[in-house]
């Protein structure tokens, strides 16, 4: 298992298990919509982490699904410069993220917040020449930082609304495909032709700026 998928995960333990010497109540939640293309987040929110520090700590994981990118180049960047073949190309990623929620007034409404926390995105682009005899993934793992804006809207006594928007911005990573892998700092492996991070990165639509605009529900414990 990746390391930093471990960290996180170990990370998210530690943490749940101080809810269990906590008065206050925690929630679980789900959101879908628009994250650069169609998405769906699964989280659990830990409300009122400490007396006189106000806000909650959110531990989410998501699934996206994505552009992978221009299938011509991807094949001449990471394999050859054959064109034979129907391309057909999908795309997805699976994020990690916390969040620390802020309290914070928006538009007038009392249960709003200012979240902003780290992220961690894995992403796959697949490429498949149908009767070109080539199928291959590129994938990429990254860090990122996300900064948004929520609002709960009350509809039962545990159930709220939950509207949610914001930024998530990753930074480039090492795309690896076939045997062939580009490096942000053009330190390459079994590069093809004259090709370096830069060609690959534009080929390749890895996470970069992924704006969310996401509807949900939240669930109080």
């Amino acid at each position: 298992m990746n390391n930093k998928f471990t960290l996180f995960i170990c990370s998210l333990l530690l943490l749940l298990s101080f809810t269990n010497h906590s008065q206050s109540k925690n929630s679980v939640g789900i959101t879908t919509g628009f994250n650069r293309g169609f998405g769906v987040n699964a989280n659990f929110t830990i409300n009122d982490i400490a007396v006189g520090l106000p806000g909650n700590i959110r531990f989410g994981i998501g699934y996206n699904r994505l552009s992978p990118g221009n299938a011509p180049d991807a094949r001449r960047i990471f394999i050859n410069n054959n064109t034979n073949g129907v391309p057909e190309k999908k795309g997805k990623s699976f994020d990690y993220r916390i969040d620390y929620m802020m309290p914070h007034t928006f538009f007038n409404l009392k249960n709003s917040y200012l979240v902003f926390g780290p992220r961690y995105s894995s992403f796959t682009a697949n490429f498949n020449y149908v009767g070109g005899n080539e199928n291959f993934d590129v994938t990429s793992k990254q860090w990122g930082i996300g900064l948004g804006a929520e609002n709960y809207f009350k509809m039962t006594s545990k159930l709220d609304l939950v509207l949610a928007t914001g930024l998530d911005y990753f930074f480039n990573s090492t795309l690896k495909g076939h045997d062939t892998q580009y490096s942000p700092n053009n330190d390459n492996i079994n590069p093809r032709e004259d090709y370096n991070y830069k060609d690959a990165n534009q080929a390749i639509k890895q996470p970069q700026l992924m704006p969310r605009v996401m509807i949900g529900v939240s669930l109080n414990l």
